[in-house]
């Protein structure tokens, strides 16, 4: 049984989804990919409660890594690389080639955009830290602006 809520951030509302309990969807609420908000389920904060003493430290800057239990639907190949998206340090990027690399297929950095841009869980699973081969921002579900804030804040975050 699926169930949502929907909380503030300093980044806009997040709507946090739980399916059975388990946390499996994060999203922005002007995110692309974001799902039909009739497959959230009933709104109802119960499952939340850790999520969002976690999301509130991360926005605090006192917490450099979730240690939630996540549910994430996809397809093997994305499943991968969302795993390697939680391997980035806190306040440091990697390019898609990087993570095509770690993934053991180096022709793959556009698989890997495209799977990074169906990230379900945003933030906890951090698709923000995923740069071009340059440093240059790219494509981000919630907009380059926000992907921006993110990452000035973590780095900034990251000195203390």
């Amino acid at each position: 049984m699926k169930q949502h809520t929907v909380i503030d951030s300093p980044y806009g509302p997040l709507t946090l989804v739980a399916d059975d309990g388990v946390l499996c969807g994060l999203y922005m609420t002007d995110q692309r990919h974001r799902p039909a908000e009739e497959t959230f389920g009933l709104r109802d904060e119960t499952p939340f409660a850790e999520a969002e003493d976690q999301l509130k430290a991360y926005f605090a800057g006192e917490l450099k890594e979730f240690t939630l239990e996540l549910r994430m639907p996809g397809t093997p190949f994305q499943r991968s690389v969302w795993e390697q998206l939680k391997k980035i340090p806190y306040g440091e990027t990697r390019s898609y080639g990087q993570l095509a690399d770690a993934l053991g297929n180096s022709g793959a950095s556009r698989a890997v955009g495209l799977a990074n841009g169906k990230n379900p869980i945003g933030i906890i699973v951090p698709c923000h830290r995923v740069v071009g081969a340059s440093g240059s921002l790219t494509g981000y579900g919630g907009g380059l602006a926000r992907k921006q804030r993110l990452l000035d804040f973590e780095s900034a975050a990251a000195l203390f």
